[in-house]
């Protein structure tokens, strides 16, 4: 990444928040590294080196600053807005791809040798994969010791390493504190209580704001398919399907982060958790650069003053947003909750959520679709068959969503398995990876929300790279115009 030193320098002086996670000050002078928006003085320019991630810092030696907490600012939304392969690697380490299969598997996801790939990981970020998971398993084994009572032997295998004295020797040289140590400071700075119920962890996920929280909510509330999902009081409740085994996530925001609150049946699942709870709610987003931009469009101006942070949601499983799409189309919002309801109540893997009795069901994997969608999906046959059809390809692999595919060859792949068009294939691009350049131009919503502001949308290149985020404001002026009862912060609240 091309880090200008004076931006850089610049963006750290005036200790600006919204570069918090797109690099890190290192300090040669104390050997610790920091956020831009760290309060500690700011240090001499002939101390300084800038990185781009955490992980090149613990490479190069340095150890993360105890004040700011580097390690856990929002994540850099370079991996988002970039294609190239350095940006997909580190979507996939974020959702622990290494963890569970290894370099070698990270490669193969990604279609590139390991070689190959650590030397473009290295020269663009200063770290290799394996030092990169490494940062990464520290950050949860952090995140474990101060939110959780569990056991440090037990915290040390869930966050992903191969042994107790690893674990050990990672902290100390990461955090330059022993484990119990951590504890006994986060418990001195009022860090989150750890919580009670076994497997259950409370944590906040920040953010950089503005965050329009109304759109979130709508989005949310209207898409909720019962049984799997649900909506009140200010929070968002689902269940996840996880790689070790099931999980449950509420979520609610406050001014400044995420809340949330997962019960895992595993814990070694908890980075890929947070990981797709970001993703979902377009966390990493930098609303600055993207409501800046798209102020610059005098037309599309107002729309975007009326919603500042407006997010892009993306999913928490690829496979589920590709078959809740296609059973969705040609019906309403309505109707395709329903229609899905009916298939996660017949199909999904049941789930016990103590104290909640909305949350029953996981949503079916795509090979017990293949298998028995049939008996339960209603409808035209032509797009039963192709539910049917493409939740084969998923389950057979001969169709792969996950978020280091490029938005071109995704697109490309979707496009060619019947029952796909143009519309879905974009839509599910747009949340899947997550792409912020997707223009929903064939969208009817989208099109009706153009046509009441008379926005021309044949010239739209002018609004990239972020124009799924002009698809949102589209969205919303439509929906607004339907007179669609949108949540104040206030009533998201008290409802």
């Amino acid at each position: 990444m091309d880090l200008d030193f004076d931006r850089c320098y610049r963006a750290v002086s005036s200790r600006d928040s919204r570069f918090d996670g797109q690099f890190v000050t290192a300090v040669r002078s104390t050997g610790i590294y920091c956020r831009p928006s760290c309060p500690a003085i700011t240090p001499k320019p002939r101390n300084v080196t800038f990185l781009p991630t955490a992980a090149a810092a613990q490479h190069a030696g340095f150890r993360a600053c105890r004040r700011c907490l580097p390690d856990a600012a929002p994540g850099s939304p370079e991996w988002n807005v970039r294609s190239d392969l350095a940006a997909r690697a580190m979507r996939l380490i974020r959702d622990g791809a290494v963890e569970r299969g290894g370099v070698a598997g990270l490669s193969e996801s990604l279609g590139y040798s390991t070689r190959q790939l650590t030397r473009t990981l290295t020269t663009e970020l200063g770290a290799g994969p394996l030092a990169l998971a490494r940062a990464h398993r520290a950050h949860t084994a952090r995140t474990l010791i101060e939110t959780t009572a569990m056991p440090m032997g037990d915290i040390a295998f869930a966050a992903g390493f191969a042994s107790i004295r690893q674990f050990n020797d990672t902290v100390r040289e990461v955090f330059a504190a022993t484990p119990s140590e951590l504890r006994t400071a986060a418990a001195r700075r009022g860090a989150p209580a750890p919580s009670g119920a076994a497997g259950t962890v409370s944590l906040r996920l920040p953010y950089r704001p503005p965050l329009d929280r109304a759109w979130l909510a709508w989005f949310l509330s209207a898409h909720a398919v019962p049984g799997l999902e649900h909506w009140a009081d200010g929070a968002y409740r689902r269940t996840l399907r996880l790689p070790h085994g099931p999980g449950t996530t509420v979520v609610r925001f406050d001014g400044t982060y995420a809340l949330a609150t997962l019960t895992l049946h595993d814990m070694r699942d908890l980075a890929t958790a947070v990981s797709r709870l970001r993703h979902l709610l377009d966390l990493d987003a930098d609303p600055e650069a993207v409501d800046g931009a798209l102020r610059a469009d005098p037309i599309l101006a107002p729309a975007v003053a009326a919603a500042p942070g407006v997010r892009v949601p993306g999913c928490v499983d690829g496979d589920e947003l590709l078959l809740r799409t296609m059973i969705g189309q040609q019906v309403s919002v309505g109707a395709a909750a329903t229609h899905t309801a009916r298939l996660v109540a017949a199909l999904g893997e049941p789930v016990t959520t103590v104290g909640d009795t909305h949350l029953t069901h996981l949503f079916p994997d795509a090979a017990t679709i293949a298998e028995r969608g049939r008996e339960v999906l209603t409808g035209p046959a032509a797009r039963v068959n192709a539910v049917v059809g493409v939740a084969a390809a998923l389950a057979d692999g001969s169709l792969t969503l996950h978020a280091g595919r490029t938005p071109t060859e995704l697109r490309s792949d979707l496009l060619s398995h019947r029952g796909i068009g143009p519309w879905t294939a974009d839509y599910v691009t747009m949340r899947a990876l997550p792409d912020p350049d997707v223009l929903l131009d064939t969208d009817l919503v989208a099109v009706r929300g153009a046509g009441l502001i008379d926005l021309d949308l044949s010239d739209s290149g002018r609004w990239s790279p972020w124009r799924s985020y002009v698809s949102m404001h589209l969205w919303r002026v439509a929906l607004a115009a339907r007179e669609t009862p949108f949540l104040t912060p206030d009533q998201e609240d008290h409802p």
